[in-house]
């Protein structure tokens, strides 16, 4: 399948230097046009120049007595420790205690969680039936960050629940199994200034999102993360950067999105060919999404886009 015809938001590439081989995941209502029927969970593409792809493959349903029965967002692969462990937000088709932000809809279970295998094709196995996010929270978008040898996970805390979004950060345990600790504020959306209410850039709710957190050490060692709100132009990718060089922060925005184009949900990669690369879904619009790729420069203090469309 040609990559131009592949439906992929928030798309995530793993590249295997061994085989060269790159994979890409993808929530699997991705691939119907009904996403409220079939099989949940997540599928695996396999691709040797990111222009042609075969698959799908499953490498995670949800089984009968899950704790999450409706959506599935978001899935991303990190190779740790040998193994390949998956970081995907599940939803629960059930009430969440609470009131929902500025008249969004009811809230409802969701959370990031953690699974493992021992191959990039998975089968994917649950630590546990639960998300590794707080029960009660709204939260998605959880990604990896090795620090000193110490993992930890960057999360969203949803606007749906707070109205201004947050960027969190837990503590995990050695083999990722769990968190440590309660998770801390990093910034919430409006420290951006280029971040608009989705009421003002979209129309939709007013509240402040939080997407896509994915981080990234320059050449000179300055930490940058890059993330998801609304902007101008709708969707769009900015960067924040670790004052202390450390995942704990303090973090101030850069004043410029990285890409404001209506896309998001980024993740950096280097192809092959040794070519830093930013992927991205765009538009943002249902079912019009499609994997974007952009070469990237690390200038050391910043991330550039090289042809900027």
């Amino acid at each position: 399948m040609a990559a131009t015809d592949l439906r992929v938001r928030d798309p995530f590439i793993l590249p295997d230097p061994a085989t060269k081989t790159y994979y890409l995941y993808r929530q699997i209502a991705n691939g119907r046009r009904d996403t409220t029927e079939g099989v949940r969970g997540v599928e695996v593409f396999q691709s040797k120049d990111l222009r042609t792809w075969t698959g799908p493959q499953t490498v995670f349903a949800q089984p009968p007595g899950f704790w999450a029965d409706a959506e599935v967002w978001a899935p991303e692969v990190h190779k740790y420790q040998e193994k390949y462990h998956l970081f995907v937000t599940f939803t629960a088709n059930r009430p969440l205690p609470g009131d929902s932000a500025a008249g969004a809809p009811p809230m409802r279970p969701r959370g990031t969680q953690i699974l493992v295998a021992d191959q990039p094709t998975g089968p994917f196995r649950p630590f546990a039936n639960q998300a590794h996010t707080p029960a009660g929270w709204m939260s998605l978008d959880g990604t990896l960050w090795i620090e000193d040898g110490v993992p930890w996970m960057i999360f969203c805390h949803e606007w749906h629940q707070i109205t201004d979004g947050t960027m969190d950060l837990v503590q995990l345990k050695p083999d990722l199994s769990a968190p440590v600790g309660e998770p801390r504020v990093l910034f919430p959306a409006t420290a951006a200034p280029w971040v608009k209410s989705m009421k003002e850039s979209i129309g939709g709710h007013h509240g402040y999102v939080t997407d896509g957190p994915f981080l990234f050490r320059t050449k000179i060692g300055k930490l940058l993360m890059i993330w998801s709100s609304f902007g101008t132009q709708r969707y769009a990718i900015g960067i924040a950067e670790s004052v202390s060089g450390k995942v704990t922060g303090p973090w101030v925005q850069h004043p410029e999105p990285l890409f404001k184009a209506d896309g998001g949900h980024g993740m950096i990669f280097t192809t092959f060919e040794g070519q830093l690369t930013l992927c991205f879904h765009q538009p943002n619009t249902r079912p019009d999404e499609r994997m974007r790729f952009y070469p990237l420069e690390d200038t050391g203090d910043t991330l550039r886009l090289l042809n900027q469309q």
